[in-house]
């Protein structure tokens, strides 16, 4: 029994190895690795990356979410994996076992999704797949993971697939509603509304106003936070 106790105190210091003591597990520089992604480091409207998921699947909301979801739960495995292994994997091969780790996670995903979520796991097609060569998973895994403990790098992973979440949401939001009048499938805009004249604009649908759409996010955060206009 004590040595129970013994192995689960192992445990815990193990996943809090870098974690400061009198910080606490949501200290403010374990909450900064949370909200930072969401506002002034975001993944997709400051580091420009994942794009092109953003892109192909904001037509619905209902597949951004399940991507999102999909994209955080393979960001925060993969994130806690690499870092439990850090200080095991030859740099020289790094590379092939973070694919590998990804690889396995997305699969894994991809099943679960075809499980229990046929119909979107048909829509998001190829897209689940392709999260392995997602720039802002593996960016994480280089730029974070690999030099920091575990429950910072769970956390980092959560934080910045919130970000990429929050922006596929958001587009997908606008997409949506002003593309076909409706929200998550269910009608929104009133019927009073079509017969006085309005028309749903079908060019919201098509992927080249999910850059136009994304363009606009990013101009309004840099008009609020001129710090992030890059200067030439």
């Amino acid at each position: 029994m004590a040595q129970n106790k013994e192995s689960k105190k192992q445990g815990l210091i193990l996943f809090l190895s870098d974690t400061d003591e009198r910080e606490g597990l949501l200290g403010k520089k374990n909450r900064k690795l949370l909200s930072d992604p969401l506002t002034d480091n975001n993944p997709i409207t400051v580091q420009v990356l994942g794009i092109c998921s953003a892109l192909a699947i904001t037509v619905q909301l209902k597949p951004a979410i399940v991507m999102s979801l999909a994209v955080m739960a393979v960001m925060a495995f993969s994130n806690m994996i690499v870092s439990a292994l850090r200080n095991l994997i030859p740099s020289r091969i790094r590379i092939i076992v973070q694919l590998v780790v990804v690889a396995a996670l997305v699969i894994l995903v991809d099943q679960v999704l075809r499980a229990y979520a046929y119909d979107v796991s048909k829509q998001l097609s190829v897209f689940v797949g392709l999260i392995i060569t997602n720039c802002i998973v593996m960016g994480r895994l280089e730029a974070f993971a690999l030099g920091h403990g575990i429950y910072k790098s769970f956390l980092d992973g959560i934080g910045n697939a919130a970000g990429y979440a929050f922006i596929l949401i958001l587009v997908a939001f606008f997409r949506e509603l002003l593309g076909a009048g409706k929200l998550l499938g269910i009608e929104i805009i009133p019927e009073a509304v079509y017969d006085f004249g309005y028309v749903d604009n079908g060019l919201m649908l098509l992927s080249p106003m999910a850059l136009i759409t994304v363009g606009i996010i990013i101009w309004v955060q840099r008009s609020r936070n001129r710090t992030l206009i890059e200067e030439n």
